[in-house]
């Protein structure tokens, strides 16, 4: 191989060839721009798609309800008091002869209390607020308001359970359901404040 002689220039590119570098133009870096903004937004949304949210539930005042239907003369199944920290989360009230009435609570812990009053067989309630293939349990004795003696226990296979009673006078023939997520002990200690007194003896 022949030496280049001292002093000769280093030859030049061709006309046309471009040195092997990355492009650094304006265009090209609004492009890489614009695609992480898309990339880190579509993380965000992501994220806040999958995460677990709180859920947020709204207080209602059942006594205030209770009072009223009381002022109509209609008598309904209420809790005198419900445990520090638990809050009533609705209230429904359907005319009829008898009429239906339901509130719901969410304890400290944040699990489910339904007390229902209605005229209906209690397979029917378990099958609408329980489960259609609910399983009974033994009776439970719950010192109550209401004068009723025996609770009949249900169950279903995904944790919720369910305590039934036929409602003596003033409200025979109606069929009281006490349901939800919460525990025997949080759901009989609502059994316990059950009544039909006025609202201003509690």
């Amino acid at each position: 191989m022949s030496e280049q002689p001292a002093g000769t220039p280093e030859p030049t590119p061709e006309a046309g060839e471009r040195p092997s570098r990355y492009n650094r133009s304006f265009g090209g870096l609004l492009g890489a721009m614009i695609v992480t903004v898309l990339f880190v937004a579509a993380y965000i949304g992501f994220r806040a798609f999958t995460r677990d949210q709180p859920e947020v539930v709204e207080k209602v005042d059942y006594v205030a309800a209770v009072q009223e239907l009381q002022a109509a003369g209609v008598q309904v199944v209420y809790p005198c008091s419900i445990p520090d920290g638990w809050r009533a989360s609705s209230t429904t009230f359907d005319r009829g002869d008898p009429p239906t009435w339901a509130v719901g609570f969410v304890t400290d812990d944040d699990e489910f209390v339904g007390v229902r009053q209605e005229e209906s067989d209690v397979d029917d309630l378990l099958n609408t607020y329980v489960d259609e293939q609910a399983r009974q349990g033994g009776d439970a004795t719950v010192p109550n308001q209401l004068g009723v003696a025996t609770w009949e226990t249900w169950s279903d296979s995904g944790g919720d359970l369910a305590y039934s009673a036929t409602l003596g006078p003033p409200l025979d023939g109606q069929t009281l359901l006490v349901y939800g997520s919460a525990s025997a002990a949080q759901q009989e200690a609502v059994i316990a404040q059950l009544t039909t007194a006025p609202v201003a003896g509690c």
